[in-house]
């Protein structure tokens, strides 16, 4: 029996200021919604630049409190208007000098479900983000919502199979990866390993990835933003390389049982075996 939702990511460019990036967002929700979007996931840091393409301690000022600040806030009061949940990437601050790379899950009836924090800290050029966040300590949670079980892992994160997995073991039925990807540096990536996560972990996958270059670096954000299945299937056509998109698609979440009874994958694992994985 099928079990359709219909979900919606939303890749754009840096408007060259947080209140009309705000305004860009919230318009986006208005037209998932009209298009009968239940769930809804924006690009990594959505309401900003990618700013650590510099090191300047003034885009620290970008942080707020999760889910205490005005965004998560405003949010929450769309969603429970709309009937929409939303998965917002945001510029997290706990205490002072103490950040991190977040995403807040608001439920359709506007509640704050919770949080996932970044793990994996990249330090590259272009990608200076250890000097803006701490690494994740909040685990993998997976949040009842509405629609089903959602999961995120952000950007970087993708490089590293172990949280897909663990995503995957606490019953994740979709994962959105919102992202702020170069051209130059990850595309050869980018259709290539969260459609494996998918086979792997045998859920859906969002992936999110904003579009352009900004004033404070050469990055070229290429988008092409999609959704996955766990038969690595893309669902509809893969988003523009340049332009702002909304992408809405309806995923069938029946479709996780008939690819976890074929493969068994759950059931194959050895974690009696995995000890030196984990070794330093």
């Amino acid at each position: 029996m099928s079990r359709v939702i219909r979900a919606a990511i939303f890749q754009t460019a840096w408007t060259g200021d947080k209140e009309s990036m705000i305004q860009v967002h919230e318009q986006a929700v208005r037209d998932a919604a009209a298009q009968g979007a239940q769930v809804m996931c924006f690009q990594e840091l959505f309401y900003g630049p990618y700013f650590c393409q510099v090191q300047d301690k003034a885009f620290y000022e970008y942080a707020e409190q999760i889910p205490d600040g005005p965004i998560v806030k405003r949010f929450q009061a769309l969603a429970r208007e709309l009937g929409i949940v939303l998965v917002l990437p945001m510029y997290e601050e706990e205490q002072p000098g103490v950040l991190y790379n977040t995403a807040a899950v608001i439920d359709a009836d506007g509640s704050y479900l919770g949080k996932y924090r970044k793990h994996h800290i990249p330090q590259v050029n272009g990608f200076w983000e250890k000097f803006y966040f701490r690494p994740g300590n909040a685990g993998w949670p997976v949040f009842e919502t509405a629609v089903g079980k959602i999961g995120v892992y952000i950007c970087y994160d993708r490089h590293f199979p172990e949280g897909w997995r663990a995503l995957g073991l606490e019953g994740a039925e979709i994962v959105f990866n919102p992202s702020a990807t170069s051209r130059g540096l990850s595309a050869y990536l980018w259709q290539l390993e969260q459609p494996a996560a998918a086979v792997a972990n045998e859920y859906f996958v969002g992936a999110i990835n904003r579009v352009g270059v900004e004033e404070l670096g050469d990055n070229d954000f290429y988008g092409t933003s999609y959704f996955v299945d766990p038969e690595a299937q893309f669902v509809g056509e893969v988003a523009s390389d340049k332009e702002t998109e909304l992408v809405v698609r309806d995923l069938d979440l029946a479709k996780l049982r008939e690819v976890r009874d074929r493969w068994q994958f759950f059931r194959d694992r050895r974690p009696d075996a995995y000890g030196p994985l984990t070794a330093p």
